[in-house]
């Protein structure tokens, strides 16, 4: 089936058809260079793993790079190379990515090569034992030697109190160690299958041409089991104020982070997401925003100061804001001034300027998105991922545009609560009397 596009990249049409074992494919035309983004997303991430298998989902992830029947370790990092190409993957909460550019002809090498993963890796001992020992050092080099991730890790693990987005991505590390031969094999033979994934394929290609490689490749890869939907467990109402407290001698300029529950974009009613997009974008989305023109031009307490909104969940997601004092400022005090702007918009509202100025940054931000492949690829794929369709990216800037200014008060107003929030703060090590 094709779609009549807002957001194809040249103006031609967004393809989505499915190959008979259940695989989805999405295609975005860009004729303007000879290049190809290939990506292959699973319905799978770290929010789906099984109790006690924490990191499953990121392990089986490099577990995707070693040998298979037909290929050795190595074969597909060099065959993108030998065509002056890019490879990677990445895992989230709700799915795991992998992707390649490279040029149109070399785009059926680079299915064969999904397709052949997709369900004949070689998983021995052997190879579980030195790529487990690879993902524990990953954890000790971008968690345990960060404080700065070290807290957010703590903040996520404090505001979720019964969903697994509590649990890190990368895995707590006493389960880490336990990961075996059989937990992989298990999570393999379970979710990687044709049925459970999405291919995005972005670039100087057409529909019927990727159309014919899917099915001579990746409609070879027989269909798995149907899995149930992704019902997880349900956060209980938010009704208390928790803090995280992190003191660290590696640390020289404090700082905090609030976090609050608010729906994701799968999760919300008609035009919430929305609206806290926009919330985001006025209160913390740049020099532009409220907090930063207040302080750090205007009162000059801020080095750095922003609010964040994940709306591409499965599930619920969190709102952030975050602040760090300059020069003799304390800490206390750019929070303060934080939760009043906060405050002031969830009593006062947004004025109709600062919400049209942040709707054309938005949409924007689409528009400039449309001149990278890779960029399309990822919306595409992750909206997928999470339970929407085309329709929905598609439609988004409209969607955008209609939020009114009452909306965006009234998200503040419900969900940035601050008796219902999560707060850490991350502290230089106290001084000790000799």
């Amino acid at each position: 089936m094709l779609v009549d596009p807002a957001l194809a990249a040249d103006g031609g049409k967004v393809a989505d058809f499915w190959l008979d074992n259940g695989m989805e494919v999405i295609v975005i035309p860009d004729h303007r260079a000879p290049i190809v983004t290939h990506m292959v997303w699973y319905k799978i991430g770290s929010a789906d793993e099984p109790p006690g298998k924490s990191g499953i989902a990121h392990f089986f992830e490099h577990l995707m790079f070693k040998a298979t029947t037909n290929h050795a370790t190595g074969d597909l990092a060099r065959a993108v190379a030998d065509t002056g190409g890019s490879n990677n993957a990445f895992t989230s909460y709700d799915y795991t990515a992998f992707h390649e550019t490279v040029a149109p002809s070399d785009l059926e090498l680079m299915m064969s090569f999904e397709a052949d993963r997709m369900r004949n890796l070689i998983l021995t001992d052997d190879v579980i034992k030195t790529e487990r020992d690879v993902i524990l050092e990953e954890r000790r080099s971008r968690i345990d030697n960060k404080p700065q991730a070290v807290l957010v890790e703590e903040v996520e693990a404090t505001l979720w109190q019964n969903q697994p987005y509590r649990i890190p991505i990368i895995g707590w590390m006493q389960e880490m160690e336990q990961l075996n031969r059989t937990d992989a094999v298990a999570f393999y033979n379970k979710y990687y299958r044709p049925n459970n994934a999405v291919l995005i394929v972005a670039g100087d290609v057409e529909p019927e041409t990727v159309k014919t490689l899917a099915e001579k490749t990746y409609g070879k890869v027989a269909r798995g089991p149907d899995l149930p939907p992704r019902v997880r467990p349900v956060e209980p109402e938010q009704n208390t104020k928790r803090t995280v407290t992190l003191s660290d001698a590696r640390v020289s300029v404090p700082g905090f982070l609030t976090q609050w529950v608010v729906p994701s974009y799968h999760t919300a009613k008609p035009g919430e997401a929305e609206a806290l997009d926009l919330l985001a974008e006025i209160l913390g989305g740049g020099n532009r925003s409220r907090l930063y023109q207040a302080l750090v031009i205007k009162q000059g307490i801020a080095s750095s100061v922003g609010a964040y909104f994940q709306g591409t969940m499965l599930d619920d997601t969190h709102f952030t804001v975050a602040g760090a004092p300059r020069g003799d400022a304390k800490l206390a005090d750019v929070e303060a001034a934080v939760d009043a702007e906060v405050a002031r918009i969830a009593s006062d509202g947004v004025t109709p300027d600062e919400l049209e100025k942040a709707k054309d940054r938005y949409v924007r931000s689409m528009i400039f998105a449309r001149d990278k492949q890779d960029s399309m690829a990822r919306i595409y794929g992750s909206t997928l991922a999470t339970g929407r369709n085309v329709q929905d990216v598609q439609e988004w800037p409209d969607r955008i545009r209609k939020v009114t200014a009452d909306e965006v008060k009234a998200v503040a107003a419900r969900y940035l609560v601050l008796t219902h929030s999560t707060t850490g703060y991350l502290l230089p090590q106290p001084k000790t009397e000799n």
